[in-house]
């Protein structure tokens, strides 16, 4: 009688020991890995992710000597999907700009863009490289002497390649290489109709829910 008494109470000490184990794992970090499955890729992109990011823009203004450049920072999301090693999905993105350059009378900027991209890449462990491209859209703000000063809104479209690492937990680091294309409209300051294209160079994190 007392070898069953004592048996009981070392599984039910077993079985607090093992519960507790897990309820302490329960509070760890979740780390987005696959069980046993990806040859090459352990890490999971699948899933919505949101993130922020800071860089520089440099760029020409069209039938104009001005150069726009100046820091570009904003907010990223997106979803991705993911098939063995090959990851694809879409991301849009918002972003302010202090690009901006003067030229005799003219001064050009681009206070703010966006856009809105597919992504396509290939992931090796946790490092993911792709290529993206989309829509582009965003404004040009042209000024003149006497404070007069007119802006457009234009569509164009963007292009690039970048590099994503993920770390430890839901977190993820990247850098990215875009061209931006905004088509060109008629400006009353100038006579003639002006465009911006930029290059934007940015590093940003994401956090993957």
């Amino acid at each position: 009688m007392k070898q069953i008494v004592k048996g009981r109470a070392g599984a039910a000490a077993l079985l607090l020991t093992l519960l507790g184990g897990t309820a302490w794992a329960a509070d760890l970090p979740r780390a987005r890995y696959y069980t046993a499955g990806g040859p090459l890729s352990s890490f999971s992109w699948v899933g919505p992710y949101l993130g922020g990011n800071l860089g520089y823009e440099w760029g020409t203004t069209s039938n104009n000597p001005t150069r726009p450049a100046g820091i570009a920072g904003g907010i990223q999301g997106g979803y991705n999907w993911q098939s063995g090693q090959f990851v694809f999905g879409a991301e849009a993105d918002i972003q302010l700009s202090a690009a901006n350059d003067r030229f005799a009378p003219w001064k050009f900027s681009n206070p703010w863009f966006g856009t809105v991209r597919g992504r396509a890449g290939y992931a090796i462990h946790n490092l993911l490289l792709y290529g993206t491209a989309g829509l582009a859209f965003g404004a040009l703000t042209g000024e003149t002497v006497g404070l007069l000063s007119e802006s457009h809104s234009n569509l164009g479209w963007t292009a690039g390649i970048g590099a994503e690492a993920g770390l430890y937990g839901n977190w993820s680091a990247k850098v990215e290489y875009l061209f931006v294309d905004l088509s060109s409209s008629t400006f009353a300051l100038t006579g003639v109709s002006n465009g911006l294209s930029a290059n934007v160079f940015r590093a940003g994190v994401n956090y993957h829910f």
